[in-house]
Order: structure tokens, then sequence, then C-alpha cells
């Protein structure tokens, strides 16, 4: 059985995304029964989409947690919903700027997140980890690999979530005043507990 965990690397003015580096300290590992396939995804609103449904045929996974950085958040957010817009607020790596552009012509407006998000928030605060459930995944690159992936298993559900991540207390520190931020560490504890919750629940 697979885990497939996806994250970005840099954009704007993340340079350490943590997302990217929780995937290049998990890739490989083997978590509540899974074995780990990280990718990192292109950011960019032509390529995403692709990669996540090549993601997706190459690992064939039994469950699928996407990640991304969302400075200014101070705590690890599991989403909700992901909707079928790209609206862009800044330019992408290609240097494309979509707005009102649906990421699936002919899909469904919203997708529900399929992973058990109470039982991942209540694992994060038994452990002592900041967490809490949020309601929107943006309409950036985040949300578009989270309504992809959902998307392309709609037929044949899997749990599938998304988790926006602090930025890295380094990437923050010099800013005035600082913004939230979170220690890798601690993001990869995170994870690894969404991930084992998750397990959990399929063996309910």
């Amino acid at each position: 059985m697979t885990a497939l965990v996806t994250g970005f690397g840099r954009f704007g003015k993340v340079e350490r995304n943590p997302s990217a580096l929780i995937v290049s300290d998990l890739d490989g590992a083997r978590i509540g029964g899974h074995d780990v396939a990280g990718r990192v995804l292109p950011v960019s609103a032509d390529a995403t989409p692709r990669a996540v449904r090549a993601a997706l045929d190459e690992t064939d996974p039994t469950l699928v947690l996407l990640l991304g950085v969302a400075p200014g958040r101070a705590a690890l957010a599991a989403e909700r919903v992901a909707v079928n817009v790209f609206d862009f607020d800044e330019p992408d790596n290609d240097g494309a700027l979509p707005v009102d552009v649906p990421i699936e012509v002919d899909g469904p407006a919203a997708y529900f997140a399929t992973l058990p998000l109470r039982a991942i928030i209540e694992a994060w605060h038994e452990a002592g980890i900041p967490g809490y459930l949020s309601d929107t995944a943006g309409t950036y690159l985040c949300n578009a690999a989270l309504y992809t992936a959902l998307h392309a298993t709609a037929d044949e559900p899997l749990p599938v979530g998304f988790i926006h991540l602090p930025s890295l207390p380094d990437e923050v520190a010099g800013n005035r005043p600082p913004e939230p931020s979170m220690p890798l560490e601690t993001q990869i504890d995170g994870v690894r507990i969404a991930l084992e919750a998750t397990v959990a629940a399929l063996v309910v």
C-alpha cells in the first residue's frame, strides 16, 4: 500500500518551502503500513494538474496527502474543501496569472476532502501540535492540486486531503514584524501523525 505525499518548491518570496522539504524527508519511509511516495509538484497553473494526475497514475496510492505552505498561518491547517477555479493574486513560476478560470471545465463547483479531518486534528492536539480545520484552500495552486486529486479519484474514492503549513522560522525571522512560523521538525511530525490517523481510520 502506498501513501502519495506531495509538496511544492520555491515560488514568489518563498525560498524554502516546507512542503518540499517534508516530501524529501518522508519519501521512501514506511508509515502505518504504507510506503510513502513523495512528489514535488511544479508551481504552474498549466503543469500542476497534469503532475497530480501523473503522480496518481505512477503510484496507484491507497491515500493521498497534499501539502503546501501558507505564509501567515500559525498552525497546521487541514483543508475541508477545494473549489473549481484558478484565481491568482500573484503569478505562478511561469508568469501566468489566471483569473476566474476553471480547473476542470466540466467539473463540479467543489469537492469536500475525504481524509478523516477531525481525527487528524484531534491527533495533532493530543501530540501538542497546533492545528485546525480550515474552510478555504485559497484559489492558487494548493487548491488546484487538491481539486485535481479529488476530481481524478471521484469514481473510486480514496482518502484525499490537503494540509497547509506555516512558514519556516528562518524564512520570516527578518520580517518586521515576523510572520507566524513553525519548526520543520514539528511540521514533519504533524504530517506523520496525519498519515497515521488516516490509516487508523481506514482500518476501523
